[in-house]
């Protein structure tokens, strides 16, 4: 339940947590800003930490961790085999999740290949609600294919639908039938999809799913990273989740799906990943997988200390004070921005919030990548290291033509516990200037493009000289401020 302030000017989200460790920032000067975008080749997983000021690439691995996970890593069992640090973690699961079939893998990247290898072979197509990067190109790397099948309500910008990120159902069905349940590796629902905003799906769209699953004895998979954001949302937005507690959601959940993985970077605040059943029979098929590619069966790649912090992380994924810290935090930014007048997805979702790039440069094409130059253009503004979420995030097609995305977004999301209130303000302030300054923003073009996930590591530069007459703005509107 929200806290309630009595003066309604100063109701914002209330940290549940107190700040104990510190770690100290730095905000370069614009023209230092500058030199350091265009020496990332204006990609911001390029950038080094030491000249970011606030963060916002991701929150995957970089929360803050409770005190009980810290304290939980000095009880680590580092054995190879039979290691009790893994014991304690199938434990979690099993409150958590009620199942007792656990595989561990070094992060969900890991899940998702031993996922791939298991079940996709060449021709085989799998289809889910939206992609995610690395989840398509294990399984095209195989041969195989993706088909999305989220409900066209998912691809509005803007709407007051709680839950974007649903499958359309009888596309579903309709897919399955064209394709043949043969030739079907997998349905996967992503639950709260990344790419269109950290939208979240609703528990009666995933239990219709199982179902259309089992009526086709197709295998139905739930990628969990994000789920305490989607159980969040199901709790404040759909009747009957009202009154369940988080626990029933997680057990019902693992009790319909055949398969669950999540990146424990993610669900649980802390490293690596787990694959998990109801049913043993599916982790017998991935087990040989484990020790092939990532470490024995008790530890999988992961180092044991972090097994210690995902184990005390899940446990406290069911309280609902720990895992709204997230959701309302980004619903408050989104306000901000909303207020403000700058195109914002919505409603807010979980991960973080997500800039309508096509809304910043309507008039710039795909290939001149408009989310990935309004990325480049706010680290300028304010030293804020987003991720890009379109077009550049995608792979090209076969024949070498650039598959355009359905939405262009600038990703800023907010790891928990991290960021204080006064810096989600700041972030605020400086996407409400680079909004007002948006005509400035031009963009921009290969130097290198790698074959796969060129996001991560490709180097573009601006299209004329577009980044220092942004800088120039800067330094004339705020003189020597940073």
């Amino acid at each position: 339940m929200a806290v309630k302030f009595y003066q309604p000017e100063n109701q914002v989200p209330l940290e549940m947590h107190k700040v104990r460790v510190v770690q100290k920032l730095t905000l370069l000067p614009v023209q230092e800003r500058l030199k350091a975008m265009q020496d990332a080749g204006n990609n911001t997983f390029l950038l080094q930490n030491k000249d970011i000021y606030m963060d916002m690439i991701t929150d995957s691995g970089v929360n803050g961790m409770s005190d009980k996970q810290v304290a939980a890593m000095n009880i680590a069992d580092d054995s190879y085999a039979g290691s009790e640090s893994f014991n304690r973690a199938k434990a979690a699961i099993k409150e958590v999740f009620g199942v007792d079939n656990v595989l561990p893998a070094h992060q969900g990247r890991a899940a998702e290949n031993i996922l791939a290898e298991t079940f996709v072979k060449p021709g085989m197509v799998t289809l889910m609600n939206f992609h995610f990067t690395t989840t398509k190109a294990h399984i095209t790397r195989l041969g195989g294919s993706v088909v999305e099948l989220v409900h066209k309500k998912g691809l509005i910008p803007q709407s007051d639908d709680p839950f974007k990120g649903d499958f359309d159902l009888q596309a579903l069905r309709d897919a399955i039938t064209e394709h043949t349940p043969e030739k079907v590796a997998f349905v996967r629902v992503e639950a709260g999809t990344n790419l269109i905003g950290g939208q979240p799906v609703s528990l009666e769209n995933m239990m219709a799913v199982c179902d259309i699953c089992h009526e086709y004895g197709v295998v139905s998979i739930l990628d969990a990273s994000l789920l305490q954001d989607n159980i969040y949302f199901m709790k404040i937005r759909e009747p009957r989740c009202k009154y369940m507690s988080t626990k029933e959601i997680y057990h019902l959940l693992a009790s319909r799906f055949d398969i669950i993985y999540f990146s424990a970077r993610k669900l649980g605040f802390s490293r690596g990943g787990f694959i998990l059943s109801t049913d043993a029979k599916w982790t017998n098929m991935m087990m040989e997988f484990v020790p092939l590619y990532e470490g024995f069966l008790t530890y999988g790649g992961m180092e044991v200390r972090s097994i210690e912090a995902a184990a005390q992380g899940l446990l406290e994924s069911l309280d609902m004070e720990y895992i709204n810290q997230g959701p309302e935090f980004i619903a408050y930014l989104v306000k901000e921005l909303d207020d403000y007048g700058v195109p914002v997805i919505k409603p807010a979702g979980g991960l973080g919030a997500h800039l309508n790039a096509s809304e910043f440069v309507p008039d710039m094409p795909h290939n001149q990548y408009p989310a990935g130059a309004v990325g480049a253009a706010l680290f300028i503004a304010g030293g804020i290291r987003g991720m890009e979420r379109g077009t550049l995030s995608e792979q090209r097609e076969p024949d070498g033509t650039e598959r355009y995305a359905e939405l262009e977004l600038l990703r800023l999301a907010v790891p928990r516990r991290v960021f204080t209130l006064s810096q989600i303000k700041y972030c605020a302030d400086r996407v409400k200037w680079l909004w007002d300054n948006r005509s400035l923003i031009g963009g921009l073009q290969w130097e290198y493009e790698p074959s796969v996930l060129r996001f991560f590591f490709g180097r573009l530069k601006e299209i004329g000289y577009w980044q220092e007459e942004l800088a120039a703005k800067f330094k004339a509107d705020f003189g020597d401020s940073l």
